[in-house]
């Protein structure tokens, strides 16, 4: 069995080096660390005696000097003022940002479990994730367009509202209740991933700090993976304390229509957190729209439908946006199946290494695996910050992809845990770089009026992937194999949107461009 052990403890001592050397703390203490950086080099300079008759020139390049003094505090009050926002912005969106996902980690691990305990089949709680799914590859449409017009704010309150009545559902023990939850659930995830990072990219261009926007996303990605790490602490403990049961005692469990403790008490801390996440972006965000939304042209488009036509317009005609969406499906669409796949791979590795049957079971400590995937996130935004001050986005997001493939092959070909731990790890670090690095890159593509409505529209291939890996029963090689094609096909198509957006025509030019960057950048080191 793999050292799970020793690999989460040198998975944190990574994360640790590499949180250090992109926090602010490295530039106060670099000096420690001269093999990790160049200085550039000082000359002594001559005093040089001015003769009397160029006096008068000297007092010119005085005056020239205060004046050029002046400029030069403007501009450091214009960027104290700039910061000034942007940390204001960048508060803001993060309480309510992570109390968004605070409440999506906190029920994730346990709806299996909970559809389990209620007694249903595997058959029919496989249609309730269907069904999810289903939901926000459908109702995802539409709904981002809406925000949109509507205003992102505004939806980002119907999601607190819409996510919360679908944990609500959760404590009944039937199933065309369960099955409303997860519909509403749907609706909720589409909106937690288009809404809330359209919302930012608009604040960003209204604060005029748009410069940032990368440093925001790679903040908002190591941020969640704190938090995801927390809430798996919380809703285990939340978890154990009590058994699942019903809500009227004198009933027996199979009897019992409304439920509580046990696998509930997540939901319910969760159902907190949405309602705190609903308050707190109606008094800490303004309200933004797409260029074209607001009040004021809420008469031009009185279809529903309308931004959904208008973003698959845009996305088909402008070849950018179209692979943008493309590439997204793919590697997200490989994380889900990801996730799906790495326990039964990681079991059945076990298995044969202490010589046990198929139908024996083994016990992993699940917990610190997870906790281990979400350090190495971690070390993936974090290394984000640090690679993106030498590399533009789309050729850092080739390297990303390839470096995915290359790991996700590993996991096929190993019959070694160690060897298949420490790929899903490098996968995992691949995944922390790939939010903030596609963050950026759809700022930077996708126009702002339609903008959540064509991350909804980008969502549609990547639900639809997901409803077909789980309906097609995939085992945990076949899952791999189909992962690693699709990181192969997303890297491939990801080379040649780097390719249209710098203008280069062959990876030679490429790596001429990036090294020539990177040459410019050290002297910020």
């Amino acid at each position: 069995m793999a050292e799970y052990t020793i690999l989460f403890g040198v998975a944190l001592l990574l994360d640790i080096i590499v949180t250090f050397r992109a926090s602010r703390l490295w530039t106060k203490y670099r000096h420690y660390f001269p093999f990790c950086c160049s200085y550039p080099v000082t000359h002594n300079v001559p005093i040089e005696v001015v003769p009397e008759g160029e006096e008068n020139e000297n007092d010119d390049e005085k005056q020239s000097l205060v004046m050029e003094e002046g400029e030069a505090k403007t501009d450091k009050n214009n960027d104290e003022q700039s910061n000034a926002r942007y940390s204001l912005l960048l508060r803001n969106y993060l309480i309510v940002y992570l109390l968004a996902t605070f409440s999506d980690w906190l029920q994730g691990a346990y709806v299996y479990a909970l559809y389990d305990a209620y007694d249903y089949p595997q058959h029919l709680i496989a249609v309730l994730f269907v069904a999810g799914f289903g939901s926000s590859m459908v109702f995802g449409s539409f709904v981002g367009g809406m925000a949109d017009r509507g205003g992102r704010r505004r939806f980002v309150v119907i999601f607190s509202i819409v996510n919360a009545a679908g944990y609500i559902t959760k404590h009944f023990r039937n199933f065309h209740v369960l099955m409303l939850g997860r519909l509403l659930g749907g609706i909720a995830t589409s909106l937690l991933f288009s809404v809330f990072e359209a919302w930012l990219i608009r604040a960003h261009a209204n604060a005029k700090v748009m410069d940032k926007l990368s440093s925001s996303f790679s903040t908002a990605g190591f941020g969640n993976s704190v938090i995801a790490i927390l809430a798996g602490l919380v809703s285990n403990k939340a978890a154990s304390h009590g058994k699942l049961r019903p809500w009227d005692a004198s009933l027996d469990t199979k009897e019992g229509m409304f439920f509580v403790d046990g696998y509930l008490n997540p939901f319910d801390i969760a159902l907190l957190a949405l309602i705190c996440c609903g308050i707190c972006a109606t008094f800490l965000w303004e309200e933004n729209y797409g260029e074209s939304g607001g009040k004021e042209n809420a008469e031009n488009s009185p279809k529903w439908y309308d931004g959904l036509k208008r973003a698959y317009k845009t996305t088909i005609r402008n070849r950018d946006i179209l692979l943008c969406g493309l590439v997204s499906s793919l590697f997200e669409g490989s994380m889900y199946i990801f996730v799906f796949m790495w326990t039964p791979a990681m079991q059945n590795l076990a298995k044969k290494e202490e010589g046990l049957g198929e139908d024996d079971s083994v016990e992993l400590p699940y917990g610190l695996i997870f906790s281990t995937f979400m350090v190495c996130c971690m070390t993936g935004s974090s290394l984000f910050s640090i690679v993106a001050e030498r590399m533009k986005g789309e050729a850092l997001a080739v390297v990303v992809f390839a470096v995915s493939s290359v790991a996700m092959s590993l996991v096929i070909v190993s019959s070694n845990s160690n060897v298949t731990f420490i790929a899903m790890n490098i996968f995992e670090i691949c995944v922390g770089m790939y939010f903030p690095v596609m963050g950026t890159m759809k700022g930077m593509i996708v126009p702002e009026d339609q903008r959540a409505a064509i991350y909804n529209l980008y969502r549609i291939p990547l639900n639809f992937i997901v409803v077909s890996s789980l309906l097609a029963h995939l085992t945990a090689t076949q899952g791999f194999v189909a992962v690693t094609i699709m990181l192969v096909t997303a890297t491939f198509l990801q080379l040649a949107l780097a390719r249209r957006r710098l203008n280069v025509s062959s990876l030679a030019d490429m790596s001429h461009l990036q090294s020539l960057a990177m040459n410019t950048a050290k002297i910020k080191l």
